[in-house]
């Protein structure tokens, strides 16, 4: 429970304390550490503040402030003690006190990091969870969360959406910058992709603006070992006050001494850790100083820095502005900002946004030169030589066509050969039970009705396992994006986004999970396109129906009539979206900017972990009652 939650004259021990900056080291000085006692002395005549008896001498605390303290109380303790049929307690009670240390080392981490820097792999090998991995922006579309235990402690591990930035331009960023700020995660394991240095450390920039306690996962590290380069990670930890430790997350290479790291920041005893402010230049500083001067007229909450807040206004960030809309001097600050801003830009010839972003890579760019020396293999040579062929103008449409071919060709030829002995199996099951159950109601109910009903469903599992299988190999390699990068135009002329195409080939596996990767569409209107057509897109729960009509009336094309049934379906979404585009959901064309990321050869675990999981989710929806 939170310290605002203690009652008068109840006792409570610490557990930790949130926070940030100057608040939080100013109370941890003041003696609210883990395992020290602490009682509510009084309350204010308004209820607030509350003074606090804490080392043998009296505090006060605002109820705000309170609540970013975790404490044990004397009746939370009573509950357990009471199971245990021992009910006299006392504060010096040393199993008080170990159930205060106990929840003290409940880690919670946040895995914050760009699309395609392995992330969800990180998160996969480290907490042993089985959460899909996919080679393109926008695969992790919500916040997944796993438990393990390593070295006395427990980590919670929330692996966040990818998010290229903390700015509110997609629902995944949007996301992100909240769960930091509101979530209250103990630590964020900021993955860099150490194969795009430059590009993943703009997202670092703005966690350190947001002050967060942070270690960095230098991730792919083989990758730039193989490139010959040469990183001073230790140096770069020194210069931006975050611990950096190389890792390889599809092997498992580092990520002891990540979480190593982990453990001593929590524990304050990190010599690198430190909070470091970026230096934009005097005239951002300047508006900087003028914007956190009407900000911190107010009672600001500890969860978001003045600073940071001063940044996403001058950047004209829509969700800050609203945020600042509540504080009673709502007009001095946006004034103040307004009035900045125009200096920013009669000073600097450009907007506050670019200026910022600007100062940032800059920023990046100044460290990188002082760390890291490029080497001379080119890592990219494969990718591009693949490239040239996948997407090609005239060779590009032929592969793509060829491959979804061969997908439903191979589904049907591979799966045949189970599907028969599945169906072997099932005809020994029912025929043994036939055999030993007397006739009557029961036995057809189990024979026919349970063992049929569920075996006739069953036998399609081979193809549904091998239609994921090529799926999962197109996207953990990276070619699905390039599918995404040559369909662009294709979808442009049906009304969608080249984002679009993603959602819509996921809705082949199902229409569920396709509906919500929309989200990492930016643009409303193309979203709700993407969601209204997903379901022409012929999911795997429609497959075992295909294929049994395929089988009874086209015995000779089999392959051919479902690729023409998937292609009819395409067809019917690309005039529906269409339709939508010009009579109800119009709206101006979006740019399409997409990451390409190099080819990656999928690993047998996350292709198996991928086929596991929807073989699973078929079983269950099947045999349910």
């Amino acid at each position: 429970m939170k310290l605002s939650e203690l009652k008068a004259s109840e006792k409570g021990i610490i557990v930790k304390v949130f926070g940030r900056g100057a608040f939080r080291k100013r109370i941890i000085e003041m003696g609210f550490i883990k395992g020290k006692p602490v009682e509510i002395v009084h309350n204010a005549p308004l209820k607030d503040p509350i003074i606090y008896k804490i080392m043998d001498y009296e505090v006060s605390l605002r109820r705000k402030e309170a609540t970013l303290v975790e404490i044990v109380s004397e009746s939370e303790i009573k509950k357990i003690q009471e199971s245990q049929d021992n009910k006299h307690l006392t504060v010096e009670n040393d199993e008080w006190y170990e159930e205060a240390i106990q929840r003290s080392k409940v880690i919670q981490v946040a895995l914050v990091g760009n699309p395609n820097s392995g992330k969800t792999s990180l998160f996969n090998i480290a907490s042993g969870s089985k959460e899909r991995v996919g080679n393109y922006s926008g695969v992790t579309v919500d916040a997944k969360e796993g438990v393990f235990k390593y070295k006395g402690y427990t980590f919670k591990l929330i692996d966040l959406p990818g998010t290229y930035s903390l700015t509110a331009y997609s629902p995944e960023e949007l996301y992100v910058r909240k769960q930091i700020s509101n979530g209250n995660p103990d630590i964020i394991i900021n993955v860099v992709s150490a194969s795009n240095l430059e590009r993943n450390l703009y997202l670092t920039t703005q966690l350190i603006d947001m002050d967060v306690p942070m270690v960095i996962a230098l991730n792919m590290y083989d990758e730039l070992e193989a490139s010959g380069a040469t990183f001073d990670y230790d140096m770069l930890s020194i210069l931006i006050g975050s611990s950096i430790v190389p890792t390889v997350s599809k092997t498992g290479k580092g990520i002891e001494q990540l979480f190593d790291k982990v453990i001593s920041t929590y524990e304050g005893e990190n010599p690198v850790e430190r909070h470091i402010h970026i230096h934009y230049g005097e005239v951002l500083e300047q508006a900087i100083a003028e914007v956190s001067r009407e900000l911190k007229k107010n009672d600001l909450t500890e969860k978001i820095p003045p600073r940071f807040i001063s940044i996403k206004l001058l950047e004209n960030d829509n969700e800050i502005e609203k945020y600042a809309n509540k504080f009673p001097n709502a007009r001095e600050i946006l004034e103040a900002r307004n009035k900045e801003a125009q200096k920013v830009l009669s000073f600097l010839k450009e907007d506050c946004e670019t200026a910022f972003t600007d100062k940032r890579y800059g920023f990046i760019d100044g460290a990188l030169k002082e760390t890291y020396r490029e080497g001379k293999k080119d890592i990219l040579k494969t990718t591009r030589m693949i490239d040239f062929f996948v997407t090609h103008k005239y060779w590009g449409y032929p592969i793509f066509f060829l491959f979804m071919f061969l997908m439903f060709e191979g589904t049907f030829i591979l799966g045949e050969y189970p599907k028969e002995w599945l169906e072997d199996l099932v005809k020994l099951i029912s025929g043994t039970v036939e055999n030993m159950m007397p006739e009557g109601a029961l036995k057809a109910l189990i024979a026919t009705g349970i063992i049929g009903g569920v075996g006739n469903v069953l036998v399609f599992l081979p193809y549904i396992v091998i239609l994921y299988l090529f799926i999962s190999f197109m996207e953990d390699s990276g070619y699905m994006a390039r599918a995404a990068f040559i369909m662009d135009k294709f979808m442009h002329k049906i009304g969608l986004h080249g984002k679009s195409f993603i959602p819509l080939v996921m809705g082949f596996g199902c229409n569920v999970p396709a509906i919500m990767a929309t989200r990492t569409i930016e643009s409303r209107n193309s979203r709700l396109i993407t969601i209204l057509i997903s379901p022409l897109m012929s999911c795997s729960a429609r497959l075992p129906v295909y294929i049994l009509f395929v089988g009874v009336f086209f015995s000779k094309y089999q392959g051919f009539i479902l690729l023409l049934l998937y292609i009819t379906g395409i067809m019917l979404a690309a005039i529906t979206s269409r339709l939508l585009k010009k009579f109800l959901i119009k709206e101006d064309d979006i740019p399409f900017v997409m990451e390409l990321p190099p080819y990656r050869l999928p690993t047998a675990k996350a292709i198996f972990h991928h086929m596991w999981g929807k073989a699973s989710q078929y079983m269950k929806k099947m045999g349910g009652i």
